[in-house]
């Protein structure tokens, strides 16, 4: 099987821990070494600039993580190619692994477009506007005043439609996720699950889903614990069950898996790093057929890329 992943952290991860090393660094959740035994086709890779960053240092770190992408990830590596491109994704020969960069949150280019643009022109192909909380474009989900888009935040989606690259309603506030779906071309939720099986704000409830679905969004089932059960006590049946009720809402076709490796404390308890595919793999065997699971492992989220 050829799994392809809508979010992980390692970036973040190996900024705070320079030693960390991409090929197989135990302390990281996604790894080269378990990549290639695991059958891993695609990767997305979130720029994710922590909150106790200054805001004037933002940026810059911001492009130390395309820094580490291009030379920890890609560059020491025959086998990892950097992918801009659906053309690109569909056609990675036998035994390639694709990466791909992705922004979580916009801090980083406060309210400068041309910054946006500078990520844009050096790989980012997925933008979520926000993390958990306010910026200059719009209100996480976590934000108590839960505004929608700013000006400048159409602004920026407007800039996504130009470039054909994903507007990620993940994190976004109810009033926000509500402006993308109405104004951005190219619309996923790289990780989040459904609120009808588990209350996290995180989640996305059926109105939500549906609208995605109609938008023949991607949506990204996430392995959080906090996000799969109300309890935390998550497992491999848990994910099954977010998919199961994505399905019966029509979306069979637009499911995908954004796992959030390595930005995430605790995993489920069968689900533990990128070398417990198999088991998820195994599970989904056991409810649907080939193509199905051949579309969440991967094939949905590659026929999505805006093209």
């Amino acid at each position: 099987m050829n799994i392809v992943d809508a979010h992980c952290d390692v970036l973040c991860k190996m900024w705070l821990n320079p030693s960390l090393s991409f090929e197989n660094g135990q302390s990281l959740h996604t790894n080269l070494e378990q990549m290639r035994k695991t059958g891993a086709k695609l990767q997305l890779f979130a720029i994710y600039v922590p909150e106790s960053v200054p805001d004037s240092a933002k940026f810059d770190c911001a492009l130390e993580m395309v820094d580490i992408f291009h030379e920890k990830i890609v560059k020491p590596y025959d086998d990892v190619v950097a992918v801009y491109s659906k053309k690109e994704a569909e056609q990675l020969p036998k035994g390639k692994i694709g990466v791909m960069l992705t922004l979580e949150g916009v801090d980083a280019i406060g309210r400068e477009a041309t910054r946006l643009k500078t990520l844009i022109r050096l790989g980012v192909r997925s933008v979520g506007l926000t993390w958990n909380y306010g910026n200059a474009t719009a209100d996480g989900i976590l934000e108590s005043r839960g505004a929608g888009l700013t000006d400048f935040g159409r602004s920026v989606v407007d800039l996504h439609n130009q470039h054909r690259i994903w507007t990620d309603v993940s994190h976004l506030s109810v009033r926000a996720f509500w402006d993308v779906v109405e104004h951005g071309r190219y619309v996923l939720a790289s990780h989040s699950n459904a609120k009808a099986i588990c209350t996290h704000p995180r989640n996305l409830d059926n109105q939500q889903l549906t609208s995605l679905i109609e938008k023949d969004a991607l949506i990204g089932v996430t392995f959080v614990p906090k996000f799969l059960r109300n309890d935390r006590n998550a497992s491999v049946s848990d994910i099954i069950h977010h998919i199961e009720h994505i399905c019966s809402l029509g979306g069979a076709e637009n499911i995908g898996l954004g796992s959030d490796f390595d930005g995430i404390d605790q995993v489920p308890r069968d689900l533990t790093s990128y070398s417990d595919y198999p088991r998820l793999i195994e599970e989904l065997h056991r409810y649907y057929n080939d193509d199905q699971v051949k579309g969440f492992l991967g094939e949905n989220l590659i026929a999505r890329i805006p093209s």
